[in-house]
């Protein structure tokens, strides 16, 4: 019964990470456009989590798929230990991301002009991430996949990003307040560096505390 649900839990976190990357290519490519046309920095670094997130997909679709392939013992293992370190890769890269390019855009005082369509783009993902990372938890309850759960915590790093997405960039729309997007930006940096930490953790063989629940 146990080896049935695992595989039942591995086809499911398969068909969770297909529909994670088909989402994120197509929210990368309508924020990262919204931003550039809007020249807004919260934008773009959504867009750019976007991406990053969607590489996440990509490598836990290889690990997932690999055991539902049948691999197993040492090559699992190490494709699970590649993948936790991607994963905690990306979320670093994040942050040095919006470090960079959100003191930058304060420094040179780049006022970003509103976008319609980042707004829209980042109230969907408001709704949709939440769920998504939930329905991932609940696979990985029975996978026990560290690559896995440093996943999650970029599916909810990218809800916390839309969310302060969606403030600072609706904030900007409706009254032309462009500082909110930078304040927003700066204000999500604090949840990724949490969500860094923790896959960080993860990747050097600690445990994962889940904050997804």
């Amino acid at each position: 019964m146990e080896v049935a649900q695992r595989r039942a839990a591995i086809r499911v976190g398969v068909r969770l990470e297909l529909v994670t990357v088909v989402w994120m290519t197509a929210e990368a490519v309508l924020a990262i456009g919204a931003g550039i046309a809007a020249r807004s920095v919260l934008l773009t670094a959504f867009g750019f989590d976007s991406v990053i997130e969607l590489l996440s997909g990509v490598t836990l679709l290889w690990r997932l798929s690999s055991e539902a392939r049948g691999s197993g013992g040492a090559h699992l293992e190490t494709v699970e230990r590649r993948a936790t370190v991607i994963s905690a890769a990306l979320l670093a890269l994040l942050c040095a991301y919006v470090v960079l390019v959100g003191f930058g855009g304060l420094v040179a005082r780049l006022h970003p002009a509103g976008s319609a369509v980042g707004v829209a783009v980042a109230a969907a993902a408001v709704v949709a991430m939440p769920l998504l990372a939930w329905r991932k938890r609940r696979a990985n309850v029975i996978i026990g996949s560290p690559a896995l759960r440093a996943d999650i915590a970029e599916t909810i790093t990218c809800a916390y990003l839309a969310a302060a997405t969606l403030a600072g960039a609706g904030l900007n729309l409706a009254f032309g307040w462009w500082w909110a997007e930078y304040a927003a930006a700066l204000v999500l940096l604090v949840f990724i560096v949490m969500e860094t930490r923790e896959a960080v953790a993860a990747a050097r063989g600690g445990e994962l505390h889940d904050h997804t629940g």
